[in-house]
């Protein structure tokens, strides 16, 4: 990156030496080696290729050189120091001088202003601030400084020194860097006037690495050089000792433990916050490679190093040079002859240590000094924002970062937006040389969109959304051609990529040493990638890398998992809010049917400012590639990621999970999003593996088992191949106690397969979901009747005999059915339609099912009938009576009934029921009317064949029902009267009643009361009161 644009040529053909220089302000000083001063206007120039004009020239303000320049603003006057003295000028009229006398001998000064805040007074006012002025100056062995306070001079102070100061630099109102000699500095406390010596490494930095060859030419140097040093900041200084400088403190120790490393020794050195600006003699800079931020006008040769002077810009943020400009500068509009021949000195920047920055080349062969003069070139800096933006086009994000760092909002104003899109670049960057921990922290902390982070990863993890690694840096905001600068690779990467030579055809080969972190990063993932996908080359490469690869590749989608596992519950909890959750995913739109461009557009903002439709579209992300990772390096943790809701995309997922046979994990899946036909026509697909019809048939069953009544057409579907294979397995559907699907929708469903099977179903129903509602045991009992007529019909005996057990049970012990419905149906000749059959039930059969309905209606008297006369069951009609009878009720004479039957029979052509009857009379001649029943009898039945009945009813008591009621009434009056006696007794208890225990006033305590006599006592006194009660009547 080069931060600084070409030098312009600011004063050309100056005829005289400069000795120094100083820029205030629109002005510029410049002192000469005859003691005139000549005062340029930078910005007016009469020349066109200048960008100055002379304003005025004062002659003889010294009879010598003018050595240093310097401006106090609080006077508002030009600081001079010439032939050992400082002298103060007024500006603009330079008259009259002040010389300061008290500093004689000096060989260098410095100026310091800063604003004092103001005390509160006594009287609780602020005190206004007061501007303050140092000016240090250094003499022989001692240093005087001076002082001004809103313009007013203060007292001098002075400061005895081991050394005479060559060079002076302030770092803040009270602490002063010296130079004693070029190995020798010191901070200086003006407040305490002592000074303490600077701490420098003696031996050489071994990291000057390829050019320590170059230290001969150094060595040559040192007799002449000059002590070098410049304030970083107030806490910090910039000293340098032969080819290297170090960062001092106020306490005379190194604050950095990195050192700016000099291929040789710099004459001058300058500070443009934050780059550290160095002229190097001819010689000692070797060439660079033809890169941004190095210009040179000098022809191209096979010379190693640069034969003219350099100046190097070196930035204080990354130690290593960011600009290298050899001497002549270019200058294509300029008249001025390119003479490489020249010496460059007076490196002067602006008094606040920023652009621009000054410097002065003069020819070194006099005549030609003497016909064209010397040049005054001015330095200044880019943009800030062009700055970064060379560096993100670099590659350098890290250098960038540290750039924004140091910069104030007011400086640039989209400074926050540049840092989040510049530490993502950066993460990038780290992702690509394996740091991917740090990357993925980044990630995390700048609220990424999802979408991108998981295109880093190949297609076998990333789907659709994976992007070639050359297409990284623009989807993260970065410029299409940016190659990523190798800050963090080692050295030990790069020297395994360079020894594959031409087989690195993983990606483009970028310019050493990128090239080979290109190559590292893209081996990551190669036992990711398919080995169909790879040709020989790769192959080979791969060959070598196989077990470094395997690990990086592991350990990159570990990170991944810990980025999905953090974004999951995030994203979770933000769909809460909205009141979306992951059992919702099917009632979405999918992610394949989003494009890849507009899920790369998702905004990274966090979570809170997303809406419904973004948030979703992040879960389906996260899932997704959390779902493939797992499949790829975890396979167990697929079942319970698969159990539990998610916003995984199946058609991302299916096609692998078939493909590695992890027919299970694809059922959940299915089952999550409410792909219930997938899932069902896997299942029945893998059925047809198994031999056992108990294996074949359960995990389909199971599923079915689960569905709720909106999937009811689907169950109905999808069972039917069930009952196909077993009936009675395919029934288990249907007796799920998850879900309850519609009974009347689920019985009609069976019927058309198995009305046999319908008829079970309504079992179920009945008998373990308590089901009392008339509709399903009219359709059971209707089902018994069809099937056991079905049966007989095709001469089934055994199982007519079955149902038609089942009907009779069921019609006679439960009252949940219509019986007149159900007789309806028996009724002779009718025909009986089921289904897609119809049935003739014949007149002379199912008598008893008919005398269980009749006596369900009522119609005892006719369900008799049919026991006696077509049954001649005559236990069974007994047994219908005692079922039938209740006292006092209209059936307490239903034995009379059946009797009566017997002795008077309805219809003719039966046999002789005498016998029958008799047995009735002896069984139950307790419930038969004596007088009634002896006049049914005929007339030739003995005494003796009824002798049984006469000898029971003839010792039945007789009671007389009035009697009975008078004496109710007498027992009920008397009891009333004992109640009302019982009420009406009590006690009195008035204040001079004494307890006869204790003998004490019962007052309002809790009292008892003792029988027959009505004793009162308190209520403690009633268990000793009692026993002596019970000793006087045993006495």
């Amino acid at each position: 990156m080069a931060p600084f644009n070409t030098p312009g040529i600011v004063v050309s053909g100056f005829k005289e030496r400069p000795e120094s220089i100083l820029a205030q302000g629109e002005r510029l000083y410049i002192g000469t080696s005859t003691g005139n001063l000549h005062i340029y206007d930078l910005n007016a120039s009469a020349n066109p290729n200048e960008q100055s004009m002379l304003v005025e020239t004062k002659k003889g303000l010294s009879r010598r050189a003018i050595d240093q320049l310097g401006y106090i603003k609080d006077i508002n006057s030009l600081v001079l120091l010439s032939e050992t003295l400082v002298t103060l000028y007024p500006l603009p009229s330079f008259s009259p001088p002040t010389p300061l006398t008290k500093a004689k001998s000096a060989f260098s000064f410095a100026t310091y202003s800063s604003v004092a805040d103001g005390q509160s007074s006594h009287d609780g006012t602020t005190a206004i601030p007061t501007m303050v002025t140092q000016l240090i100056i250094g003499c022989r062995r001692k240093v005087v400084i001076y002082c001004w306070k809103d313009g007013e001079a203060q007292d001098i102070k002075e400061a005895v020194l081991p050394h005479s100061p060559r060079l002076i630099s302030f770092l803040d109102y009270d602490n002063v860097c010296f130079a004693y000699s070029p190995t020798e500095y010191a901070v200086f406390s003006i407040s305490k006037l002592a000074a303490v010596d600077v701490a420098l490494p003696t031996a050489p930095s071994a990291s000057m690495g390829a050019l320590s060859g170059l230290g001969t030419y150094m060595m040559l140097r040192g007799a002449k050089s000059k002590p070098n040093m410049v304030r970083l900041s107030e806490t910090e200084a910039l000293v340098v000792k032969d080819n290297q400088g170090f960062v001092v403190g106020v306490d005379g120790k190194q604050t950095r433990p990195d050192a700016i490393d000099w291929p040789g020794q710099p004459d001058e050195i300058a500070y443009v916050s934050p780059y550290v600006f160095s002229i190097l003699p001819p010689g000692t800079v070797p060439v660079p490679d033809d890169e941004d931020g190095s210009s040179s006008a000098l022809p191209s040769t096979q010379q190693t190093t640069i034969p003219a002077p350099v100046v190097q810009v070196i930035s204080t943020i990354s130690t290593s040079p960011v600009q290298t400009l050899s001497f002549p500068f270019p200058q294509p509009s300029s008249n001025v002859p390119a003479n490489p021949n020249c010496s460059i000195r007076l490196l002067t920047a602006s008094l606040v240590a920023k652009s621009p920055l000054f410097l002065v080349s003069s020819p070194v062969d006099r005549t030609i000094a003497t016909t064209e003069g010397s040049c005054v070139w001015k330095f200044e800096m880019k943009l800030w924002g062009e700055q970064i933006d060379e560096l993100v086009r670099k590659g350098s994000y890290a250098d960038a970062l540290a750039l924004l760092n140091i910069l104030d909002t007011t400086a640039l104003l989209d400074k926050e937006e540049r840092r989040t899109r510049i530490r993502a670049l950066n993460a990038v960057a780290q992702f690509r040389t394996g740091k991917y921990d740090d990357a993925i922290n980044t990630f995390l902390d700048l609220d990424l969109n999802p979408a991108k982070v998981v295109a880093l990863y190949p297609e076998r993890v990333a789907g659709r959304l994976s992007v070639p690694q050359d297409e990284w840096i623009p989807l993260f905001g970065g410029p299409a051609s940016s190659i990523p600068k190798p800050e963090d690779s080692t050295s030990a990467n790069s020297s395994d990529a360079s020894k594959e030579g031409s087989k690195e055809k993983l990606t483009e080969r970028s310019p050493s040493p990128a090239g080979s972190i290109r190559v590292r990063s893209k081996t990551v993932f190669a036992s990711l990638i398919p080995s169909a996908a790879k040709d020989d080359d790769v192959v080979s490469l791969s060959g070598h890398l196989t077990n470094r690869t395997s690990d990086d590749s592991t350990r990159a989608v570990e990170v991944l998992w810990r980025y999905l596992t953090d974004r999951r519950p995030k994203v979770a909890g933000a769909l809460a809010t909205v009141n979306i959750t992951s059992a919702q995913s099917h009632q979405w739109p999918t992610l394949s049917e989003t494009s890849t461009e507009e899920l790369f557009s998702l905004p990274n903002v966090p979570l809170s400012s997303l809406t419904p439709q973004q948030l979703i579209h992040f879960a389906q992300i996260v899932d997704t590639a959390l779902f493939k990772s797992y499949l790829l390096y975890r396979p167990a943790l697929l079942g319970p990621l698969c159990r539990v809701a998610n916003w995984c995309e199946v058609s991302e997922v299916e096609e692998e999970l078939r493909a590695r046979e992890k027919f299970a994990e694809l059922i959940f899946l299915y089952n999550g999003k409410k792909m219930h036909a997938k899932a069902l026509a896997l299942l029945q697909q893998l059925s047809e593996k198994e031999d056992d019809m108990r294996d074949k048939l359960s995990p389909t069953i199971s599923y079915l088992q689960k569905l709720g009544p909106e999937y009811l057409d689907q169950v109905f579907k999808s069972a039917r191949w069930v009952f196909d294979q077993d009936r009675e397995m395919g029934l288990r559907v249907f007796m799920s106690e998850d879900v309850e699907l519609p009974h009347f929708q689920v019985v009609e469903y069976l019927e058309k397969i198995d009305p046999q099977i319908s008829a079970r179903y309504i079992e179920y129903l009945i008998e373990e979901k308590h089901e009392e509602g008339g509709m399903f045991h009219d359709r059971l009992a209707e089902l018994y009747l069809s099937i056991a007529v079905s049966a007989k019909k095709r001469g089934e005996n055994q199982k007519r005999d079955e149902l038609y057990t089942k009907l009779l049970h069921f019609i006679d012990t439960t009252s949940h059915y219509q019986p007149a419905r159900l007789y309806g149906r028996l009724s002779e000749g009718r025909l009986v339609a089921w289904c897609d059959w119809t049935v003739t039930i014949p007149s002379t059969d199912l008598y008893e099912a008919r005398a269980i309905l009749l006596g369900r209606m009522g119609r005892h008297e006719h369900a008799l009938e049919l026991y006696a006369y077509k049954l001649g069951d005559f236990q069974k009609a007994e047994e219908y009576c005692k079922r039938a009878y209740r006292p006092d009720t209209e059936t307490s004479k239903i034995f009379l009934t059946l009797l009566k039957l017997y002795l008077r029979p309805t219809t003719k052509d039966l046999l002789n029921l005498l016998p029958p009857a008799l047995d009735l009379m002896r069984r139950q001649s307790r419930r038969l009317d004596p007088a009634e029943t002896l006049e049914l009898l005929p007339p030739l039945v003995s005494a003796k064949e009824v002798h049984k009945f006469l000898h029971q009813a003839l010792r039945m008591p007789v009671y007389d029902n009035r009697v009975i009621r008078e004496i109710r009434k007498a027992r009920s009056e008397q009891l009333a009267a004992t109640l009302m006696i019982l009420e009406s007794r009590h006690v009195k208890v008035t204040d001079s009643r004494i307890c006869p225990q204790c003998h004490k006033r019962l007052g309002s305590s809790v009292i008892a009361v003792h029988a027959p006599h009505g004793e009162v006592t308190h209520y403690q006194c009633r268990e000793a009161f009692s026993r002596k009660l019970n000793s006087l009547r045993q006495s």
